[in-house]
């Protein structure tokens, strides 16, 4: 419980009510407010399971295609670099010039 939950239960311990009927009717009303959330959000029904599983793995999916696609282009920024600096070397030791003469 709570840091303010627990004094309450020690307040209305000392007036007089059963810790244990406190505890229980503390139970009570979490599980009632919780239910009560999650009809309002619509999450109470049986479509409710497969909906969260279906948005979980729809999140899962888009997670993966985000490391794939930021894969993909560090891996041809990699390339494109390398392939520059070939290109560059070549350049700079003369090889293009004895290719072409």
């Amino acid at each position: 419980m709570t840091a303010m939950l627990e004094g309450l239960v020690a307040q209305a311990e000392a007036q007089g009510a059963a810790r244990v009927t406190l505890r229980a009717l503390v139970e009570e009303a979490s599980e009632v407010g919780a239910a009560r959330a999650l009809r309002t959000l619509g999450l109470m029904d049986d479509k409710a399971g497969p909906d969260i599983i279906e948005l979980r793995q729809l999140i899962q999916g888009w997670r993966d295609a985000k490391r794939s696609a930021l894969s993909a282009v560090v891996a041809w920024v990699v390339r494109t670099a390398v392939a520059l600096l070939l290109i560059g070397l070549a350049f700079k030791m003369g090889i293009v010039e004895r290719v072409r003469g």
